[in-house]
């Protein structure tokens, strides 16, 4: 109903097709054409690309984020339609899911297929994190909900992200932003970028630092990115990507509701065993190359990533686990993609057929936490991933309006961790393989040339990670799988832009943990069931005001389980409403944009699977204005919850906590301000 009522809104359009016949012709189009990057195409064709999908797809141009501050990926994606993400405690780290994916994943992250520039970042067991990503390096990201990723090789339920960085031909030949605000937060960017003869480059360097709204949560890291792109002639482009990264964090401690209300910036230290950190380095290397042929072109990509994980965490002595969590992991990756355009049946087709294999391996320890240092060693594990993906998909035109669309994925996992510390008879060893294949098939119609409706069905397929496998209450756990159903619209009018996609996913097997933190597992669920609204809207008003959301409505439900029969899944906002309406001047005030933002989460959100203890429901507000001055500078100045509101940014979870309180919560920031200035020549 829904998607009838927008479509049923659109005013009536005007046709274009003459003036966009007469521009094709003119020189000045195709001379722009050949400036053009062949390994990394402009934000207008990945929409193109975007659209071409018979589902959910947002493509977020980095340009608008950063008319704010860009500390994290909540401020990346935060108004993304389909994606939460929330920061834990205002730092760089975010929480991030997509349909539910990694559900009760409350540090690192799983559930999605992270890239970079169409190479992943995932560790070769599927687990992410966040510190190679530079906002400030970052030109436009492509979300793809769900099955609508199997382009990329993503087979799971959240599907896929990807950060696509600037290149010579985007980027300022000199730009220097700078960010400052609330809670000693600071972030400098400088970047440099251009083209010479057949060659283009850009490189960034940042720093970053705050000391943040909570106690014991400092933050700081230092980046190093860019890439070189060699156009070897009008056919084949090579680029070469490289990124060094330095990330420190501080962790606060989760608190009770009681501790929240009261204070919620304190955080409580273990005696003898300090400040629990996360401290991570990377250093990463790519490749793509791109040839083009009269119908048809190839992707080859191939990374290298060295990520050194330095983490002091509370010191189970009882169970010997955790403490001092010390990691040396390498990751290696190849990658194909052939897109081919033609005929089939006498119709106009196009189809996608790519291979992913990667490989890692993680060099793991536990020591004794000692005043956040190593003490005894307590575990050590080689630890060993596997993955090759094989996958295909088709777009059959049949006809002007109706587009059929069919996919097929293989995929097959090894995870193995050999013990390499055996302690008191007990061996921890694991050596698992997983595979499935799914398909999924897919309507895309063509309602105006500005407006589609479409619908799929696909199967979702997620081998657990070590960070499962290390955390089971049982000594085997199955791969997550699913079915999911999705059906949706999106388009545009001269005043309104809308992403709308529900969808219904039956889950298998899926990865939830037990237990109170920090003393959870993870298991298998019988049955689950996640279902939900995704909705993108951009309203165009008169007095040039702009209104602009991204609401999210949660459902997700055990199905019949024999202990908490079909209550709802623990851990996640039930809906989430991010809006701002600003003030866009194009004319007296010409370029200058102000105006009110807000964050509701509208209902109270249960901790326990039981639904015994629950977080609050919340409502905040702020005030965001800035100005493109000229060609060469811009401003933002920004007021978050300013009505210094205490809630819940995330929780932990556990199963039934009997309606007392417990350290669950981590609180969000309260009042801040920030304030940014960019200088680009």
């Amino acid at each position: 109903m829904i998607c009838l009522a927008v479509l049923a809104s659109l005013p009536k359009l005007v046709s274009a097709a003459h003036d966009g016949s007469v521009h094709l012709d003119e020189v000045k189009v195709t001379a722009t054409k050949k400036t053009v990057s062949i390994t990394q195409p402009d934000i207008e064709t990945a929409k193109d690309i975007a659209s071409k999908t018979a589902g959910g797809t947002t493509v977020v141009d980095m340009a608008q984020v950063r008319e704010g501050r860009t500390s994290n990926l909540q401020d990346s994606l935060g108004m993304a339609t389909g994606v939460l993400a929330q920061s834990r405690f205002g730092a760089e780290e975010t929480r991030l899911s997509i349909r539910g994916s990694g559900l009760q994943r409350t540090f690192h992250g799983r559930g999605l297929k992270l890239m970079q520039d169409g190479i992943p970042t995932n560790l070769a067991d599927g687990g992410f994190d966040f510190p190679a990503i530079d906002p400030m390096a970052t030109d436009y990201i492509e979300v793809y909900r769900g099955a609508n990723a199997l382009q990329y090789g993503a087979s799971t339920l959240g599907g896929s992200i990807n950060f696509i960085s600037r290149t010579g031909h985007t980027a300022t030949p000199l730009e220097v932003r700078t960010e400052g605000g609330s809670y000693g937060y600071y972030r400098l960017g400088v970047s440099t970028g251009g083209v010479k003869d057949d060659i283009d480059y850009f490189v960034t360097a940042s720093t970053y630092g705050s000391s943040s709204f909570r106690d014991n949560a400092q933050q700081s890291a230092d980046r190093f990115t860019g890439n070189v792109g060699i156009k070897l002639n009008d056919q084949v482009e090579t680029r070469f990507y490289f990124g060094v990264t330095n990330n420190d964090s501080q962790l606060p401690s989760n608190l009770s509701k009681a501790q929240l209300k009261a204070n919620p910036r304190q955080s409580s230290v273990i005696p003898g065993q300090g400040i629990n950190q996360r401290d991570i380095n990377v250093t990463r290397l790519a490749n793509k190359t791109t040839l083009l042929f009269d119908h048809a072109r190839l992707e080859l990509g191939a990374f290298y990533s060295k990520k050194s994980l330095f983490h002091p965490i509370i010191d189970l002595v009882f169970l010997d686990t955790l403490g001092v969590i010390d990691q040396q992991s390498h990751d290696y990756g190849l990658s194909a993609r052939w897109i081919q355009q033609g005929e089939l049946f006498g119709l106009e087709n196009e189809w996608i057929a790519g291979l992913s294999p990667t490989i890692g391996r993680t060099d793991a320890k536990n020591y004794r936490n000692v005043n956040a240092t190593r003490g005894a060693l307590i575990n050590n594990a080689d630890q060993r991933a596997r993955n090759i993906e094989l996958f295909i998909e088709d777009r059959l035109r049949l006809d002007a309006q109706w587009t059929l669309i069919a996919g097929l994925q293989y995929t097959r996992a090894r995870r193995e961790a050999k013990d390499q510390l055996i302690r008191a008879g007990v061996d921890q060893s694991v050596d698992e393989t997983y595979a499935q294949t799914s398909p999924k098939i897919g309507l895309l119609y063509q309602v105006h040339p500005q407006a589609q409706v479409f619908a799929n069905v696909s199967r979702s397929f997620e081998p657990p990670s070590f960070g499962e496998l290390n955390n089971t209450v049982a000594g085997f756990l199955k791969a997550q799988t699913g079915t999911t159903f999705e059906i949706g619209t999106r388009g545009s009018s001269e005043t309104l832009d809308w992403d709308i996609a529900l969808y219904y996913a039956r889950l298998n097997n899926e990865l939830l943990a037990v237990g109170a933190p920090p003393n959870t597992a993870t298991l298998n669920a019988d049955n689950t069931v996640h279902r939900g609204l995704e909705l993108g809207l951009t309203v165009r008003l008169p007095e040039d005001l702009h209104w602009r959301s991204s609401l999210l409505v949660n459902d997700f439900k055990l199905d019949g389980d024999a202990v908490y029969g079909d209550n709802r899944l623990p851990g996640m906002q039930r809906s989430l409403l991010r809006s701002e309406l600003l003030y866009r001047g194009s004319h007296w005030l010409e370029n200058v944009y102000f105006g009110p933002t807000i964050e509701w989460s509208p209902q109270r959100v249960n901790v326990d699977f039981a639904e015994t203890l629950f977080a609050d429901r919340y409502f905040l507000w702020g005030l965001k204005a800035g100005q493109k001055v000229n060609a060469h500078w811009s401003w933002f100045i920004e007021g978050r919850n300013l009505a210094n509101q205490k809630y819940a940014a995330s929780t932990g979870i556990t199963g039934n906590q009997n309606g007392a309180d417990g350290a669950f919560f981590l609180p969000g920031d309260g009042r801040t301000a920030y304030l940014g200035v960019t200088w680009a020549y």
